[in-house]
Parts: structure tokens; sequence; C-alpha cells
């Protein structure tokens, strides 16, 4: 059973996105911010993370390059789960090292087809 990852400041969204989630078998775990979402995917390795951007000290942007860019993280799968939905913050997120980039509010099965997606590579 994969393991995924929510970090995101919002509890109702982490609320929502672990319901649809956990509803199609995966386990998931949460983080409030970048910095607790980094702490937790080198403590936990979640096969995948949900990464929302715009977060309070540690955003999405910066969590997802200290993750790329350690080790023990670089090959987890982070797909972006955001508000900002401009093309340039989708490129800038790619470039981060996010494999894919979803602009809220994100249907459950949206969610979970990405999720799907992600592991089976």
């Amino acid at each position: 059973m994969a393991l995924i990852l929510i970090v995101d400041d919002s509890p109702t969204e982490v609320f929502v996105m672990q319901k649809a989630l956990e509803k199609h078998g995966f386990k998931t775990a949460a983080a409030e911010n970048g910095e607790e979402g980094v702490r937790k995917a080198k403590a936990m390795k979640p096969d995948l993370i949900f990464m929302d951007i715009v977060m309070p000290g540690v955003n999405g942007y910066q969590a997802t390059r200290m993750l790329i860019n350690d080790p023990e993280t670089s090959l987890i799968p982070i797909i972006m789960v955001t508000t900002k939905g401009q093309e340039t913050d989708r490129v800038w997120g790619l470039r981060q090292g996010a494999v894919d980039y979803l602009v809220k509010p994100v249907s459950a099965q949206a969610l979970v087809e990405k999720a799907q997606a992600a592991l089976a590579v």
C-alpha cells in the first residue's frame, strides 16, 4: 500500500485529499508546512508527495528543491497542488523538480488518477 505525504497548510484541503486517497487504498500522512514536509519526507520515505506552494515559512517551491537536491529523498515524486494557476507558476514548479502540477480546486478523481499515474512509473 503506497504512502502519500500531503504538505498543505489548510486542514480542510488535507482532510479532503486524505479522504479521497484513503478511499482508493492509499495510506496518507500530512505536514502543515514545507519545513515539516521535508522533515517527514526524510523520516517516512513516502512513495509520493502532494505539495502546496503557498505556505508560511518554507514554501512549496523551496521544500521541493530541498527534497530533490537531497540524495535521501531525490527519487520521491512530487506533485504540486496549488491555487497558483499561472503558466509561469507551473513551469517554475516543474523546474524545481515536481513531476506534475495540479491547480486547486482539484477533483477527488483527478487527485487519485494523478497519484496512480505517478506511482505506476
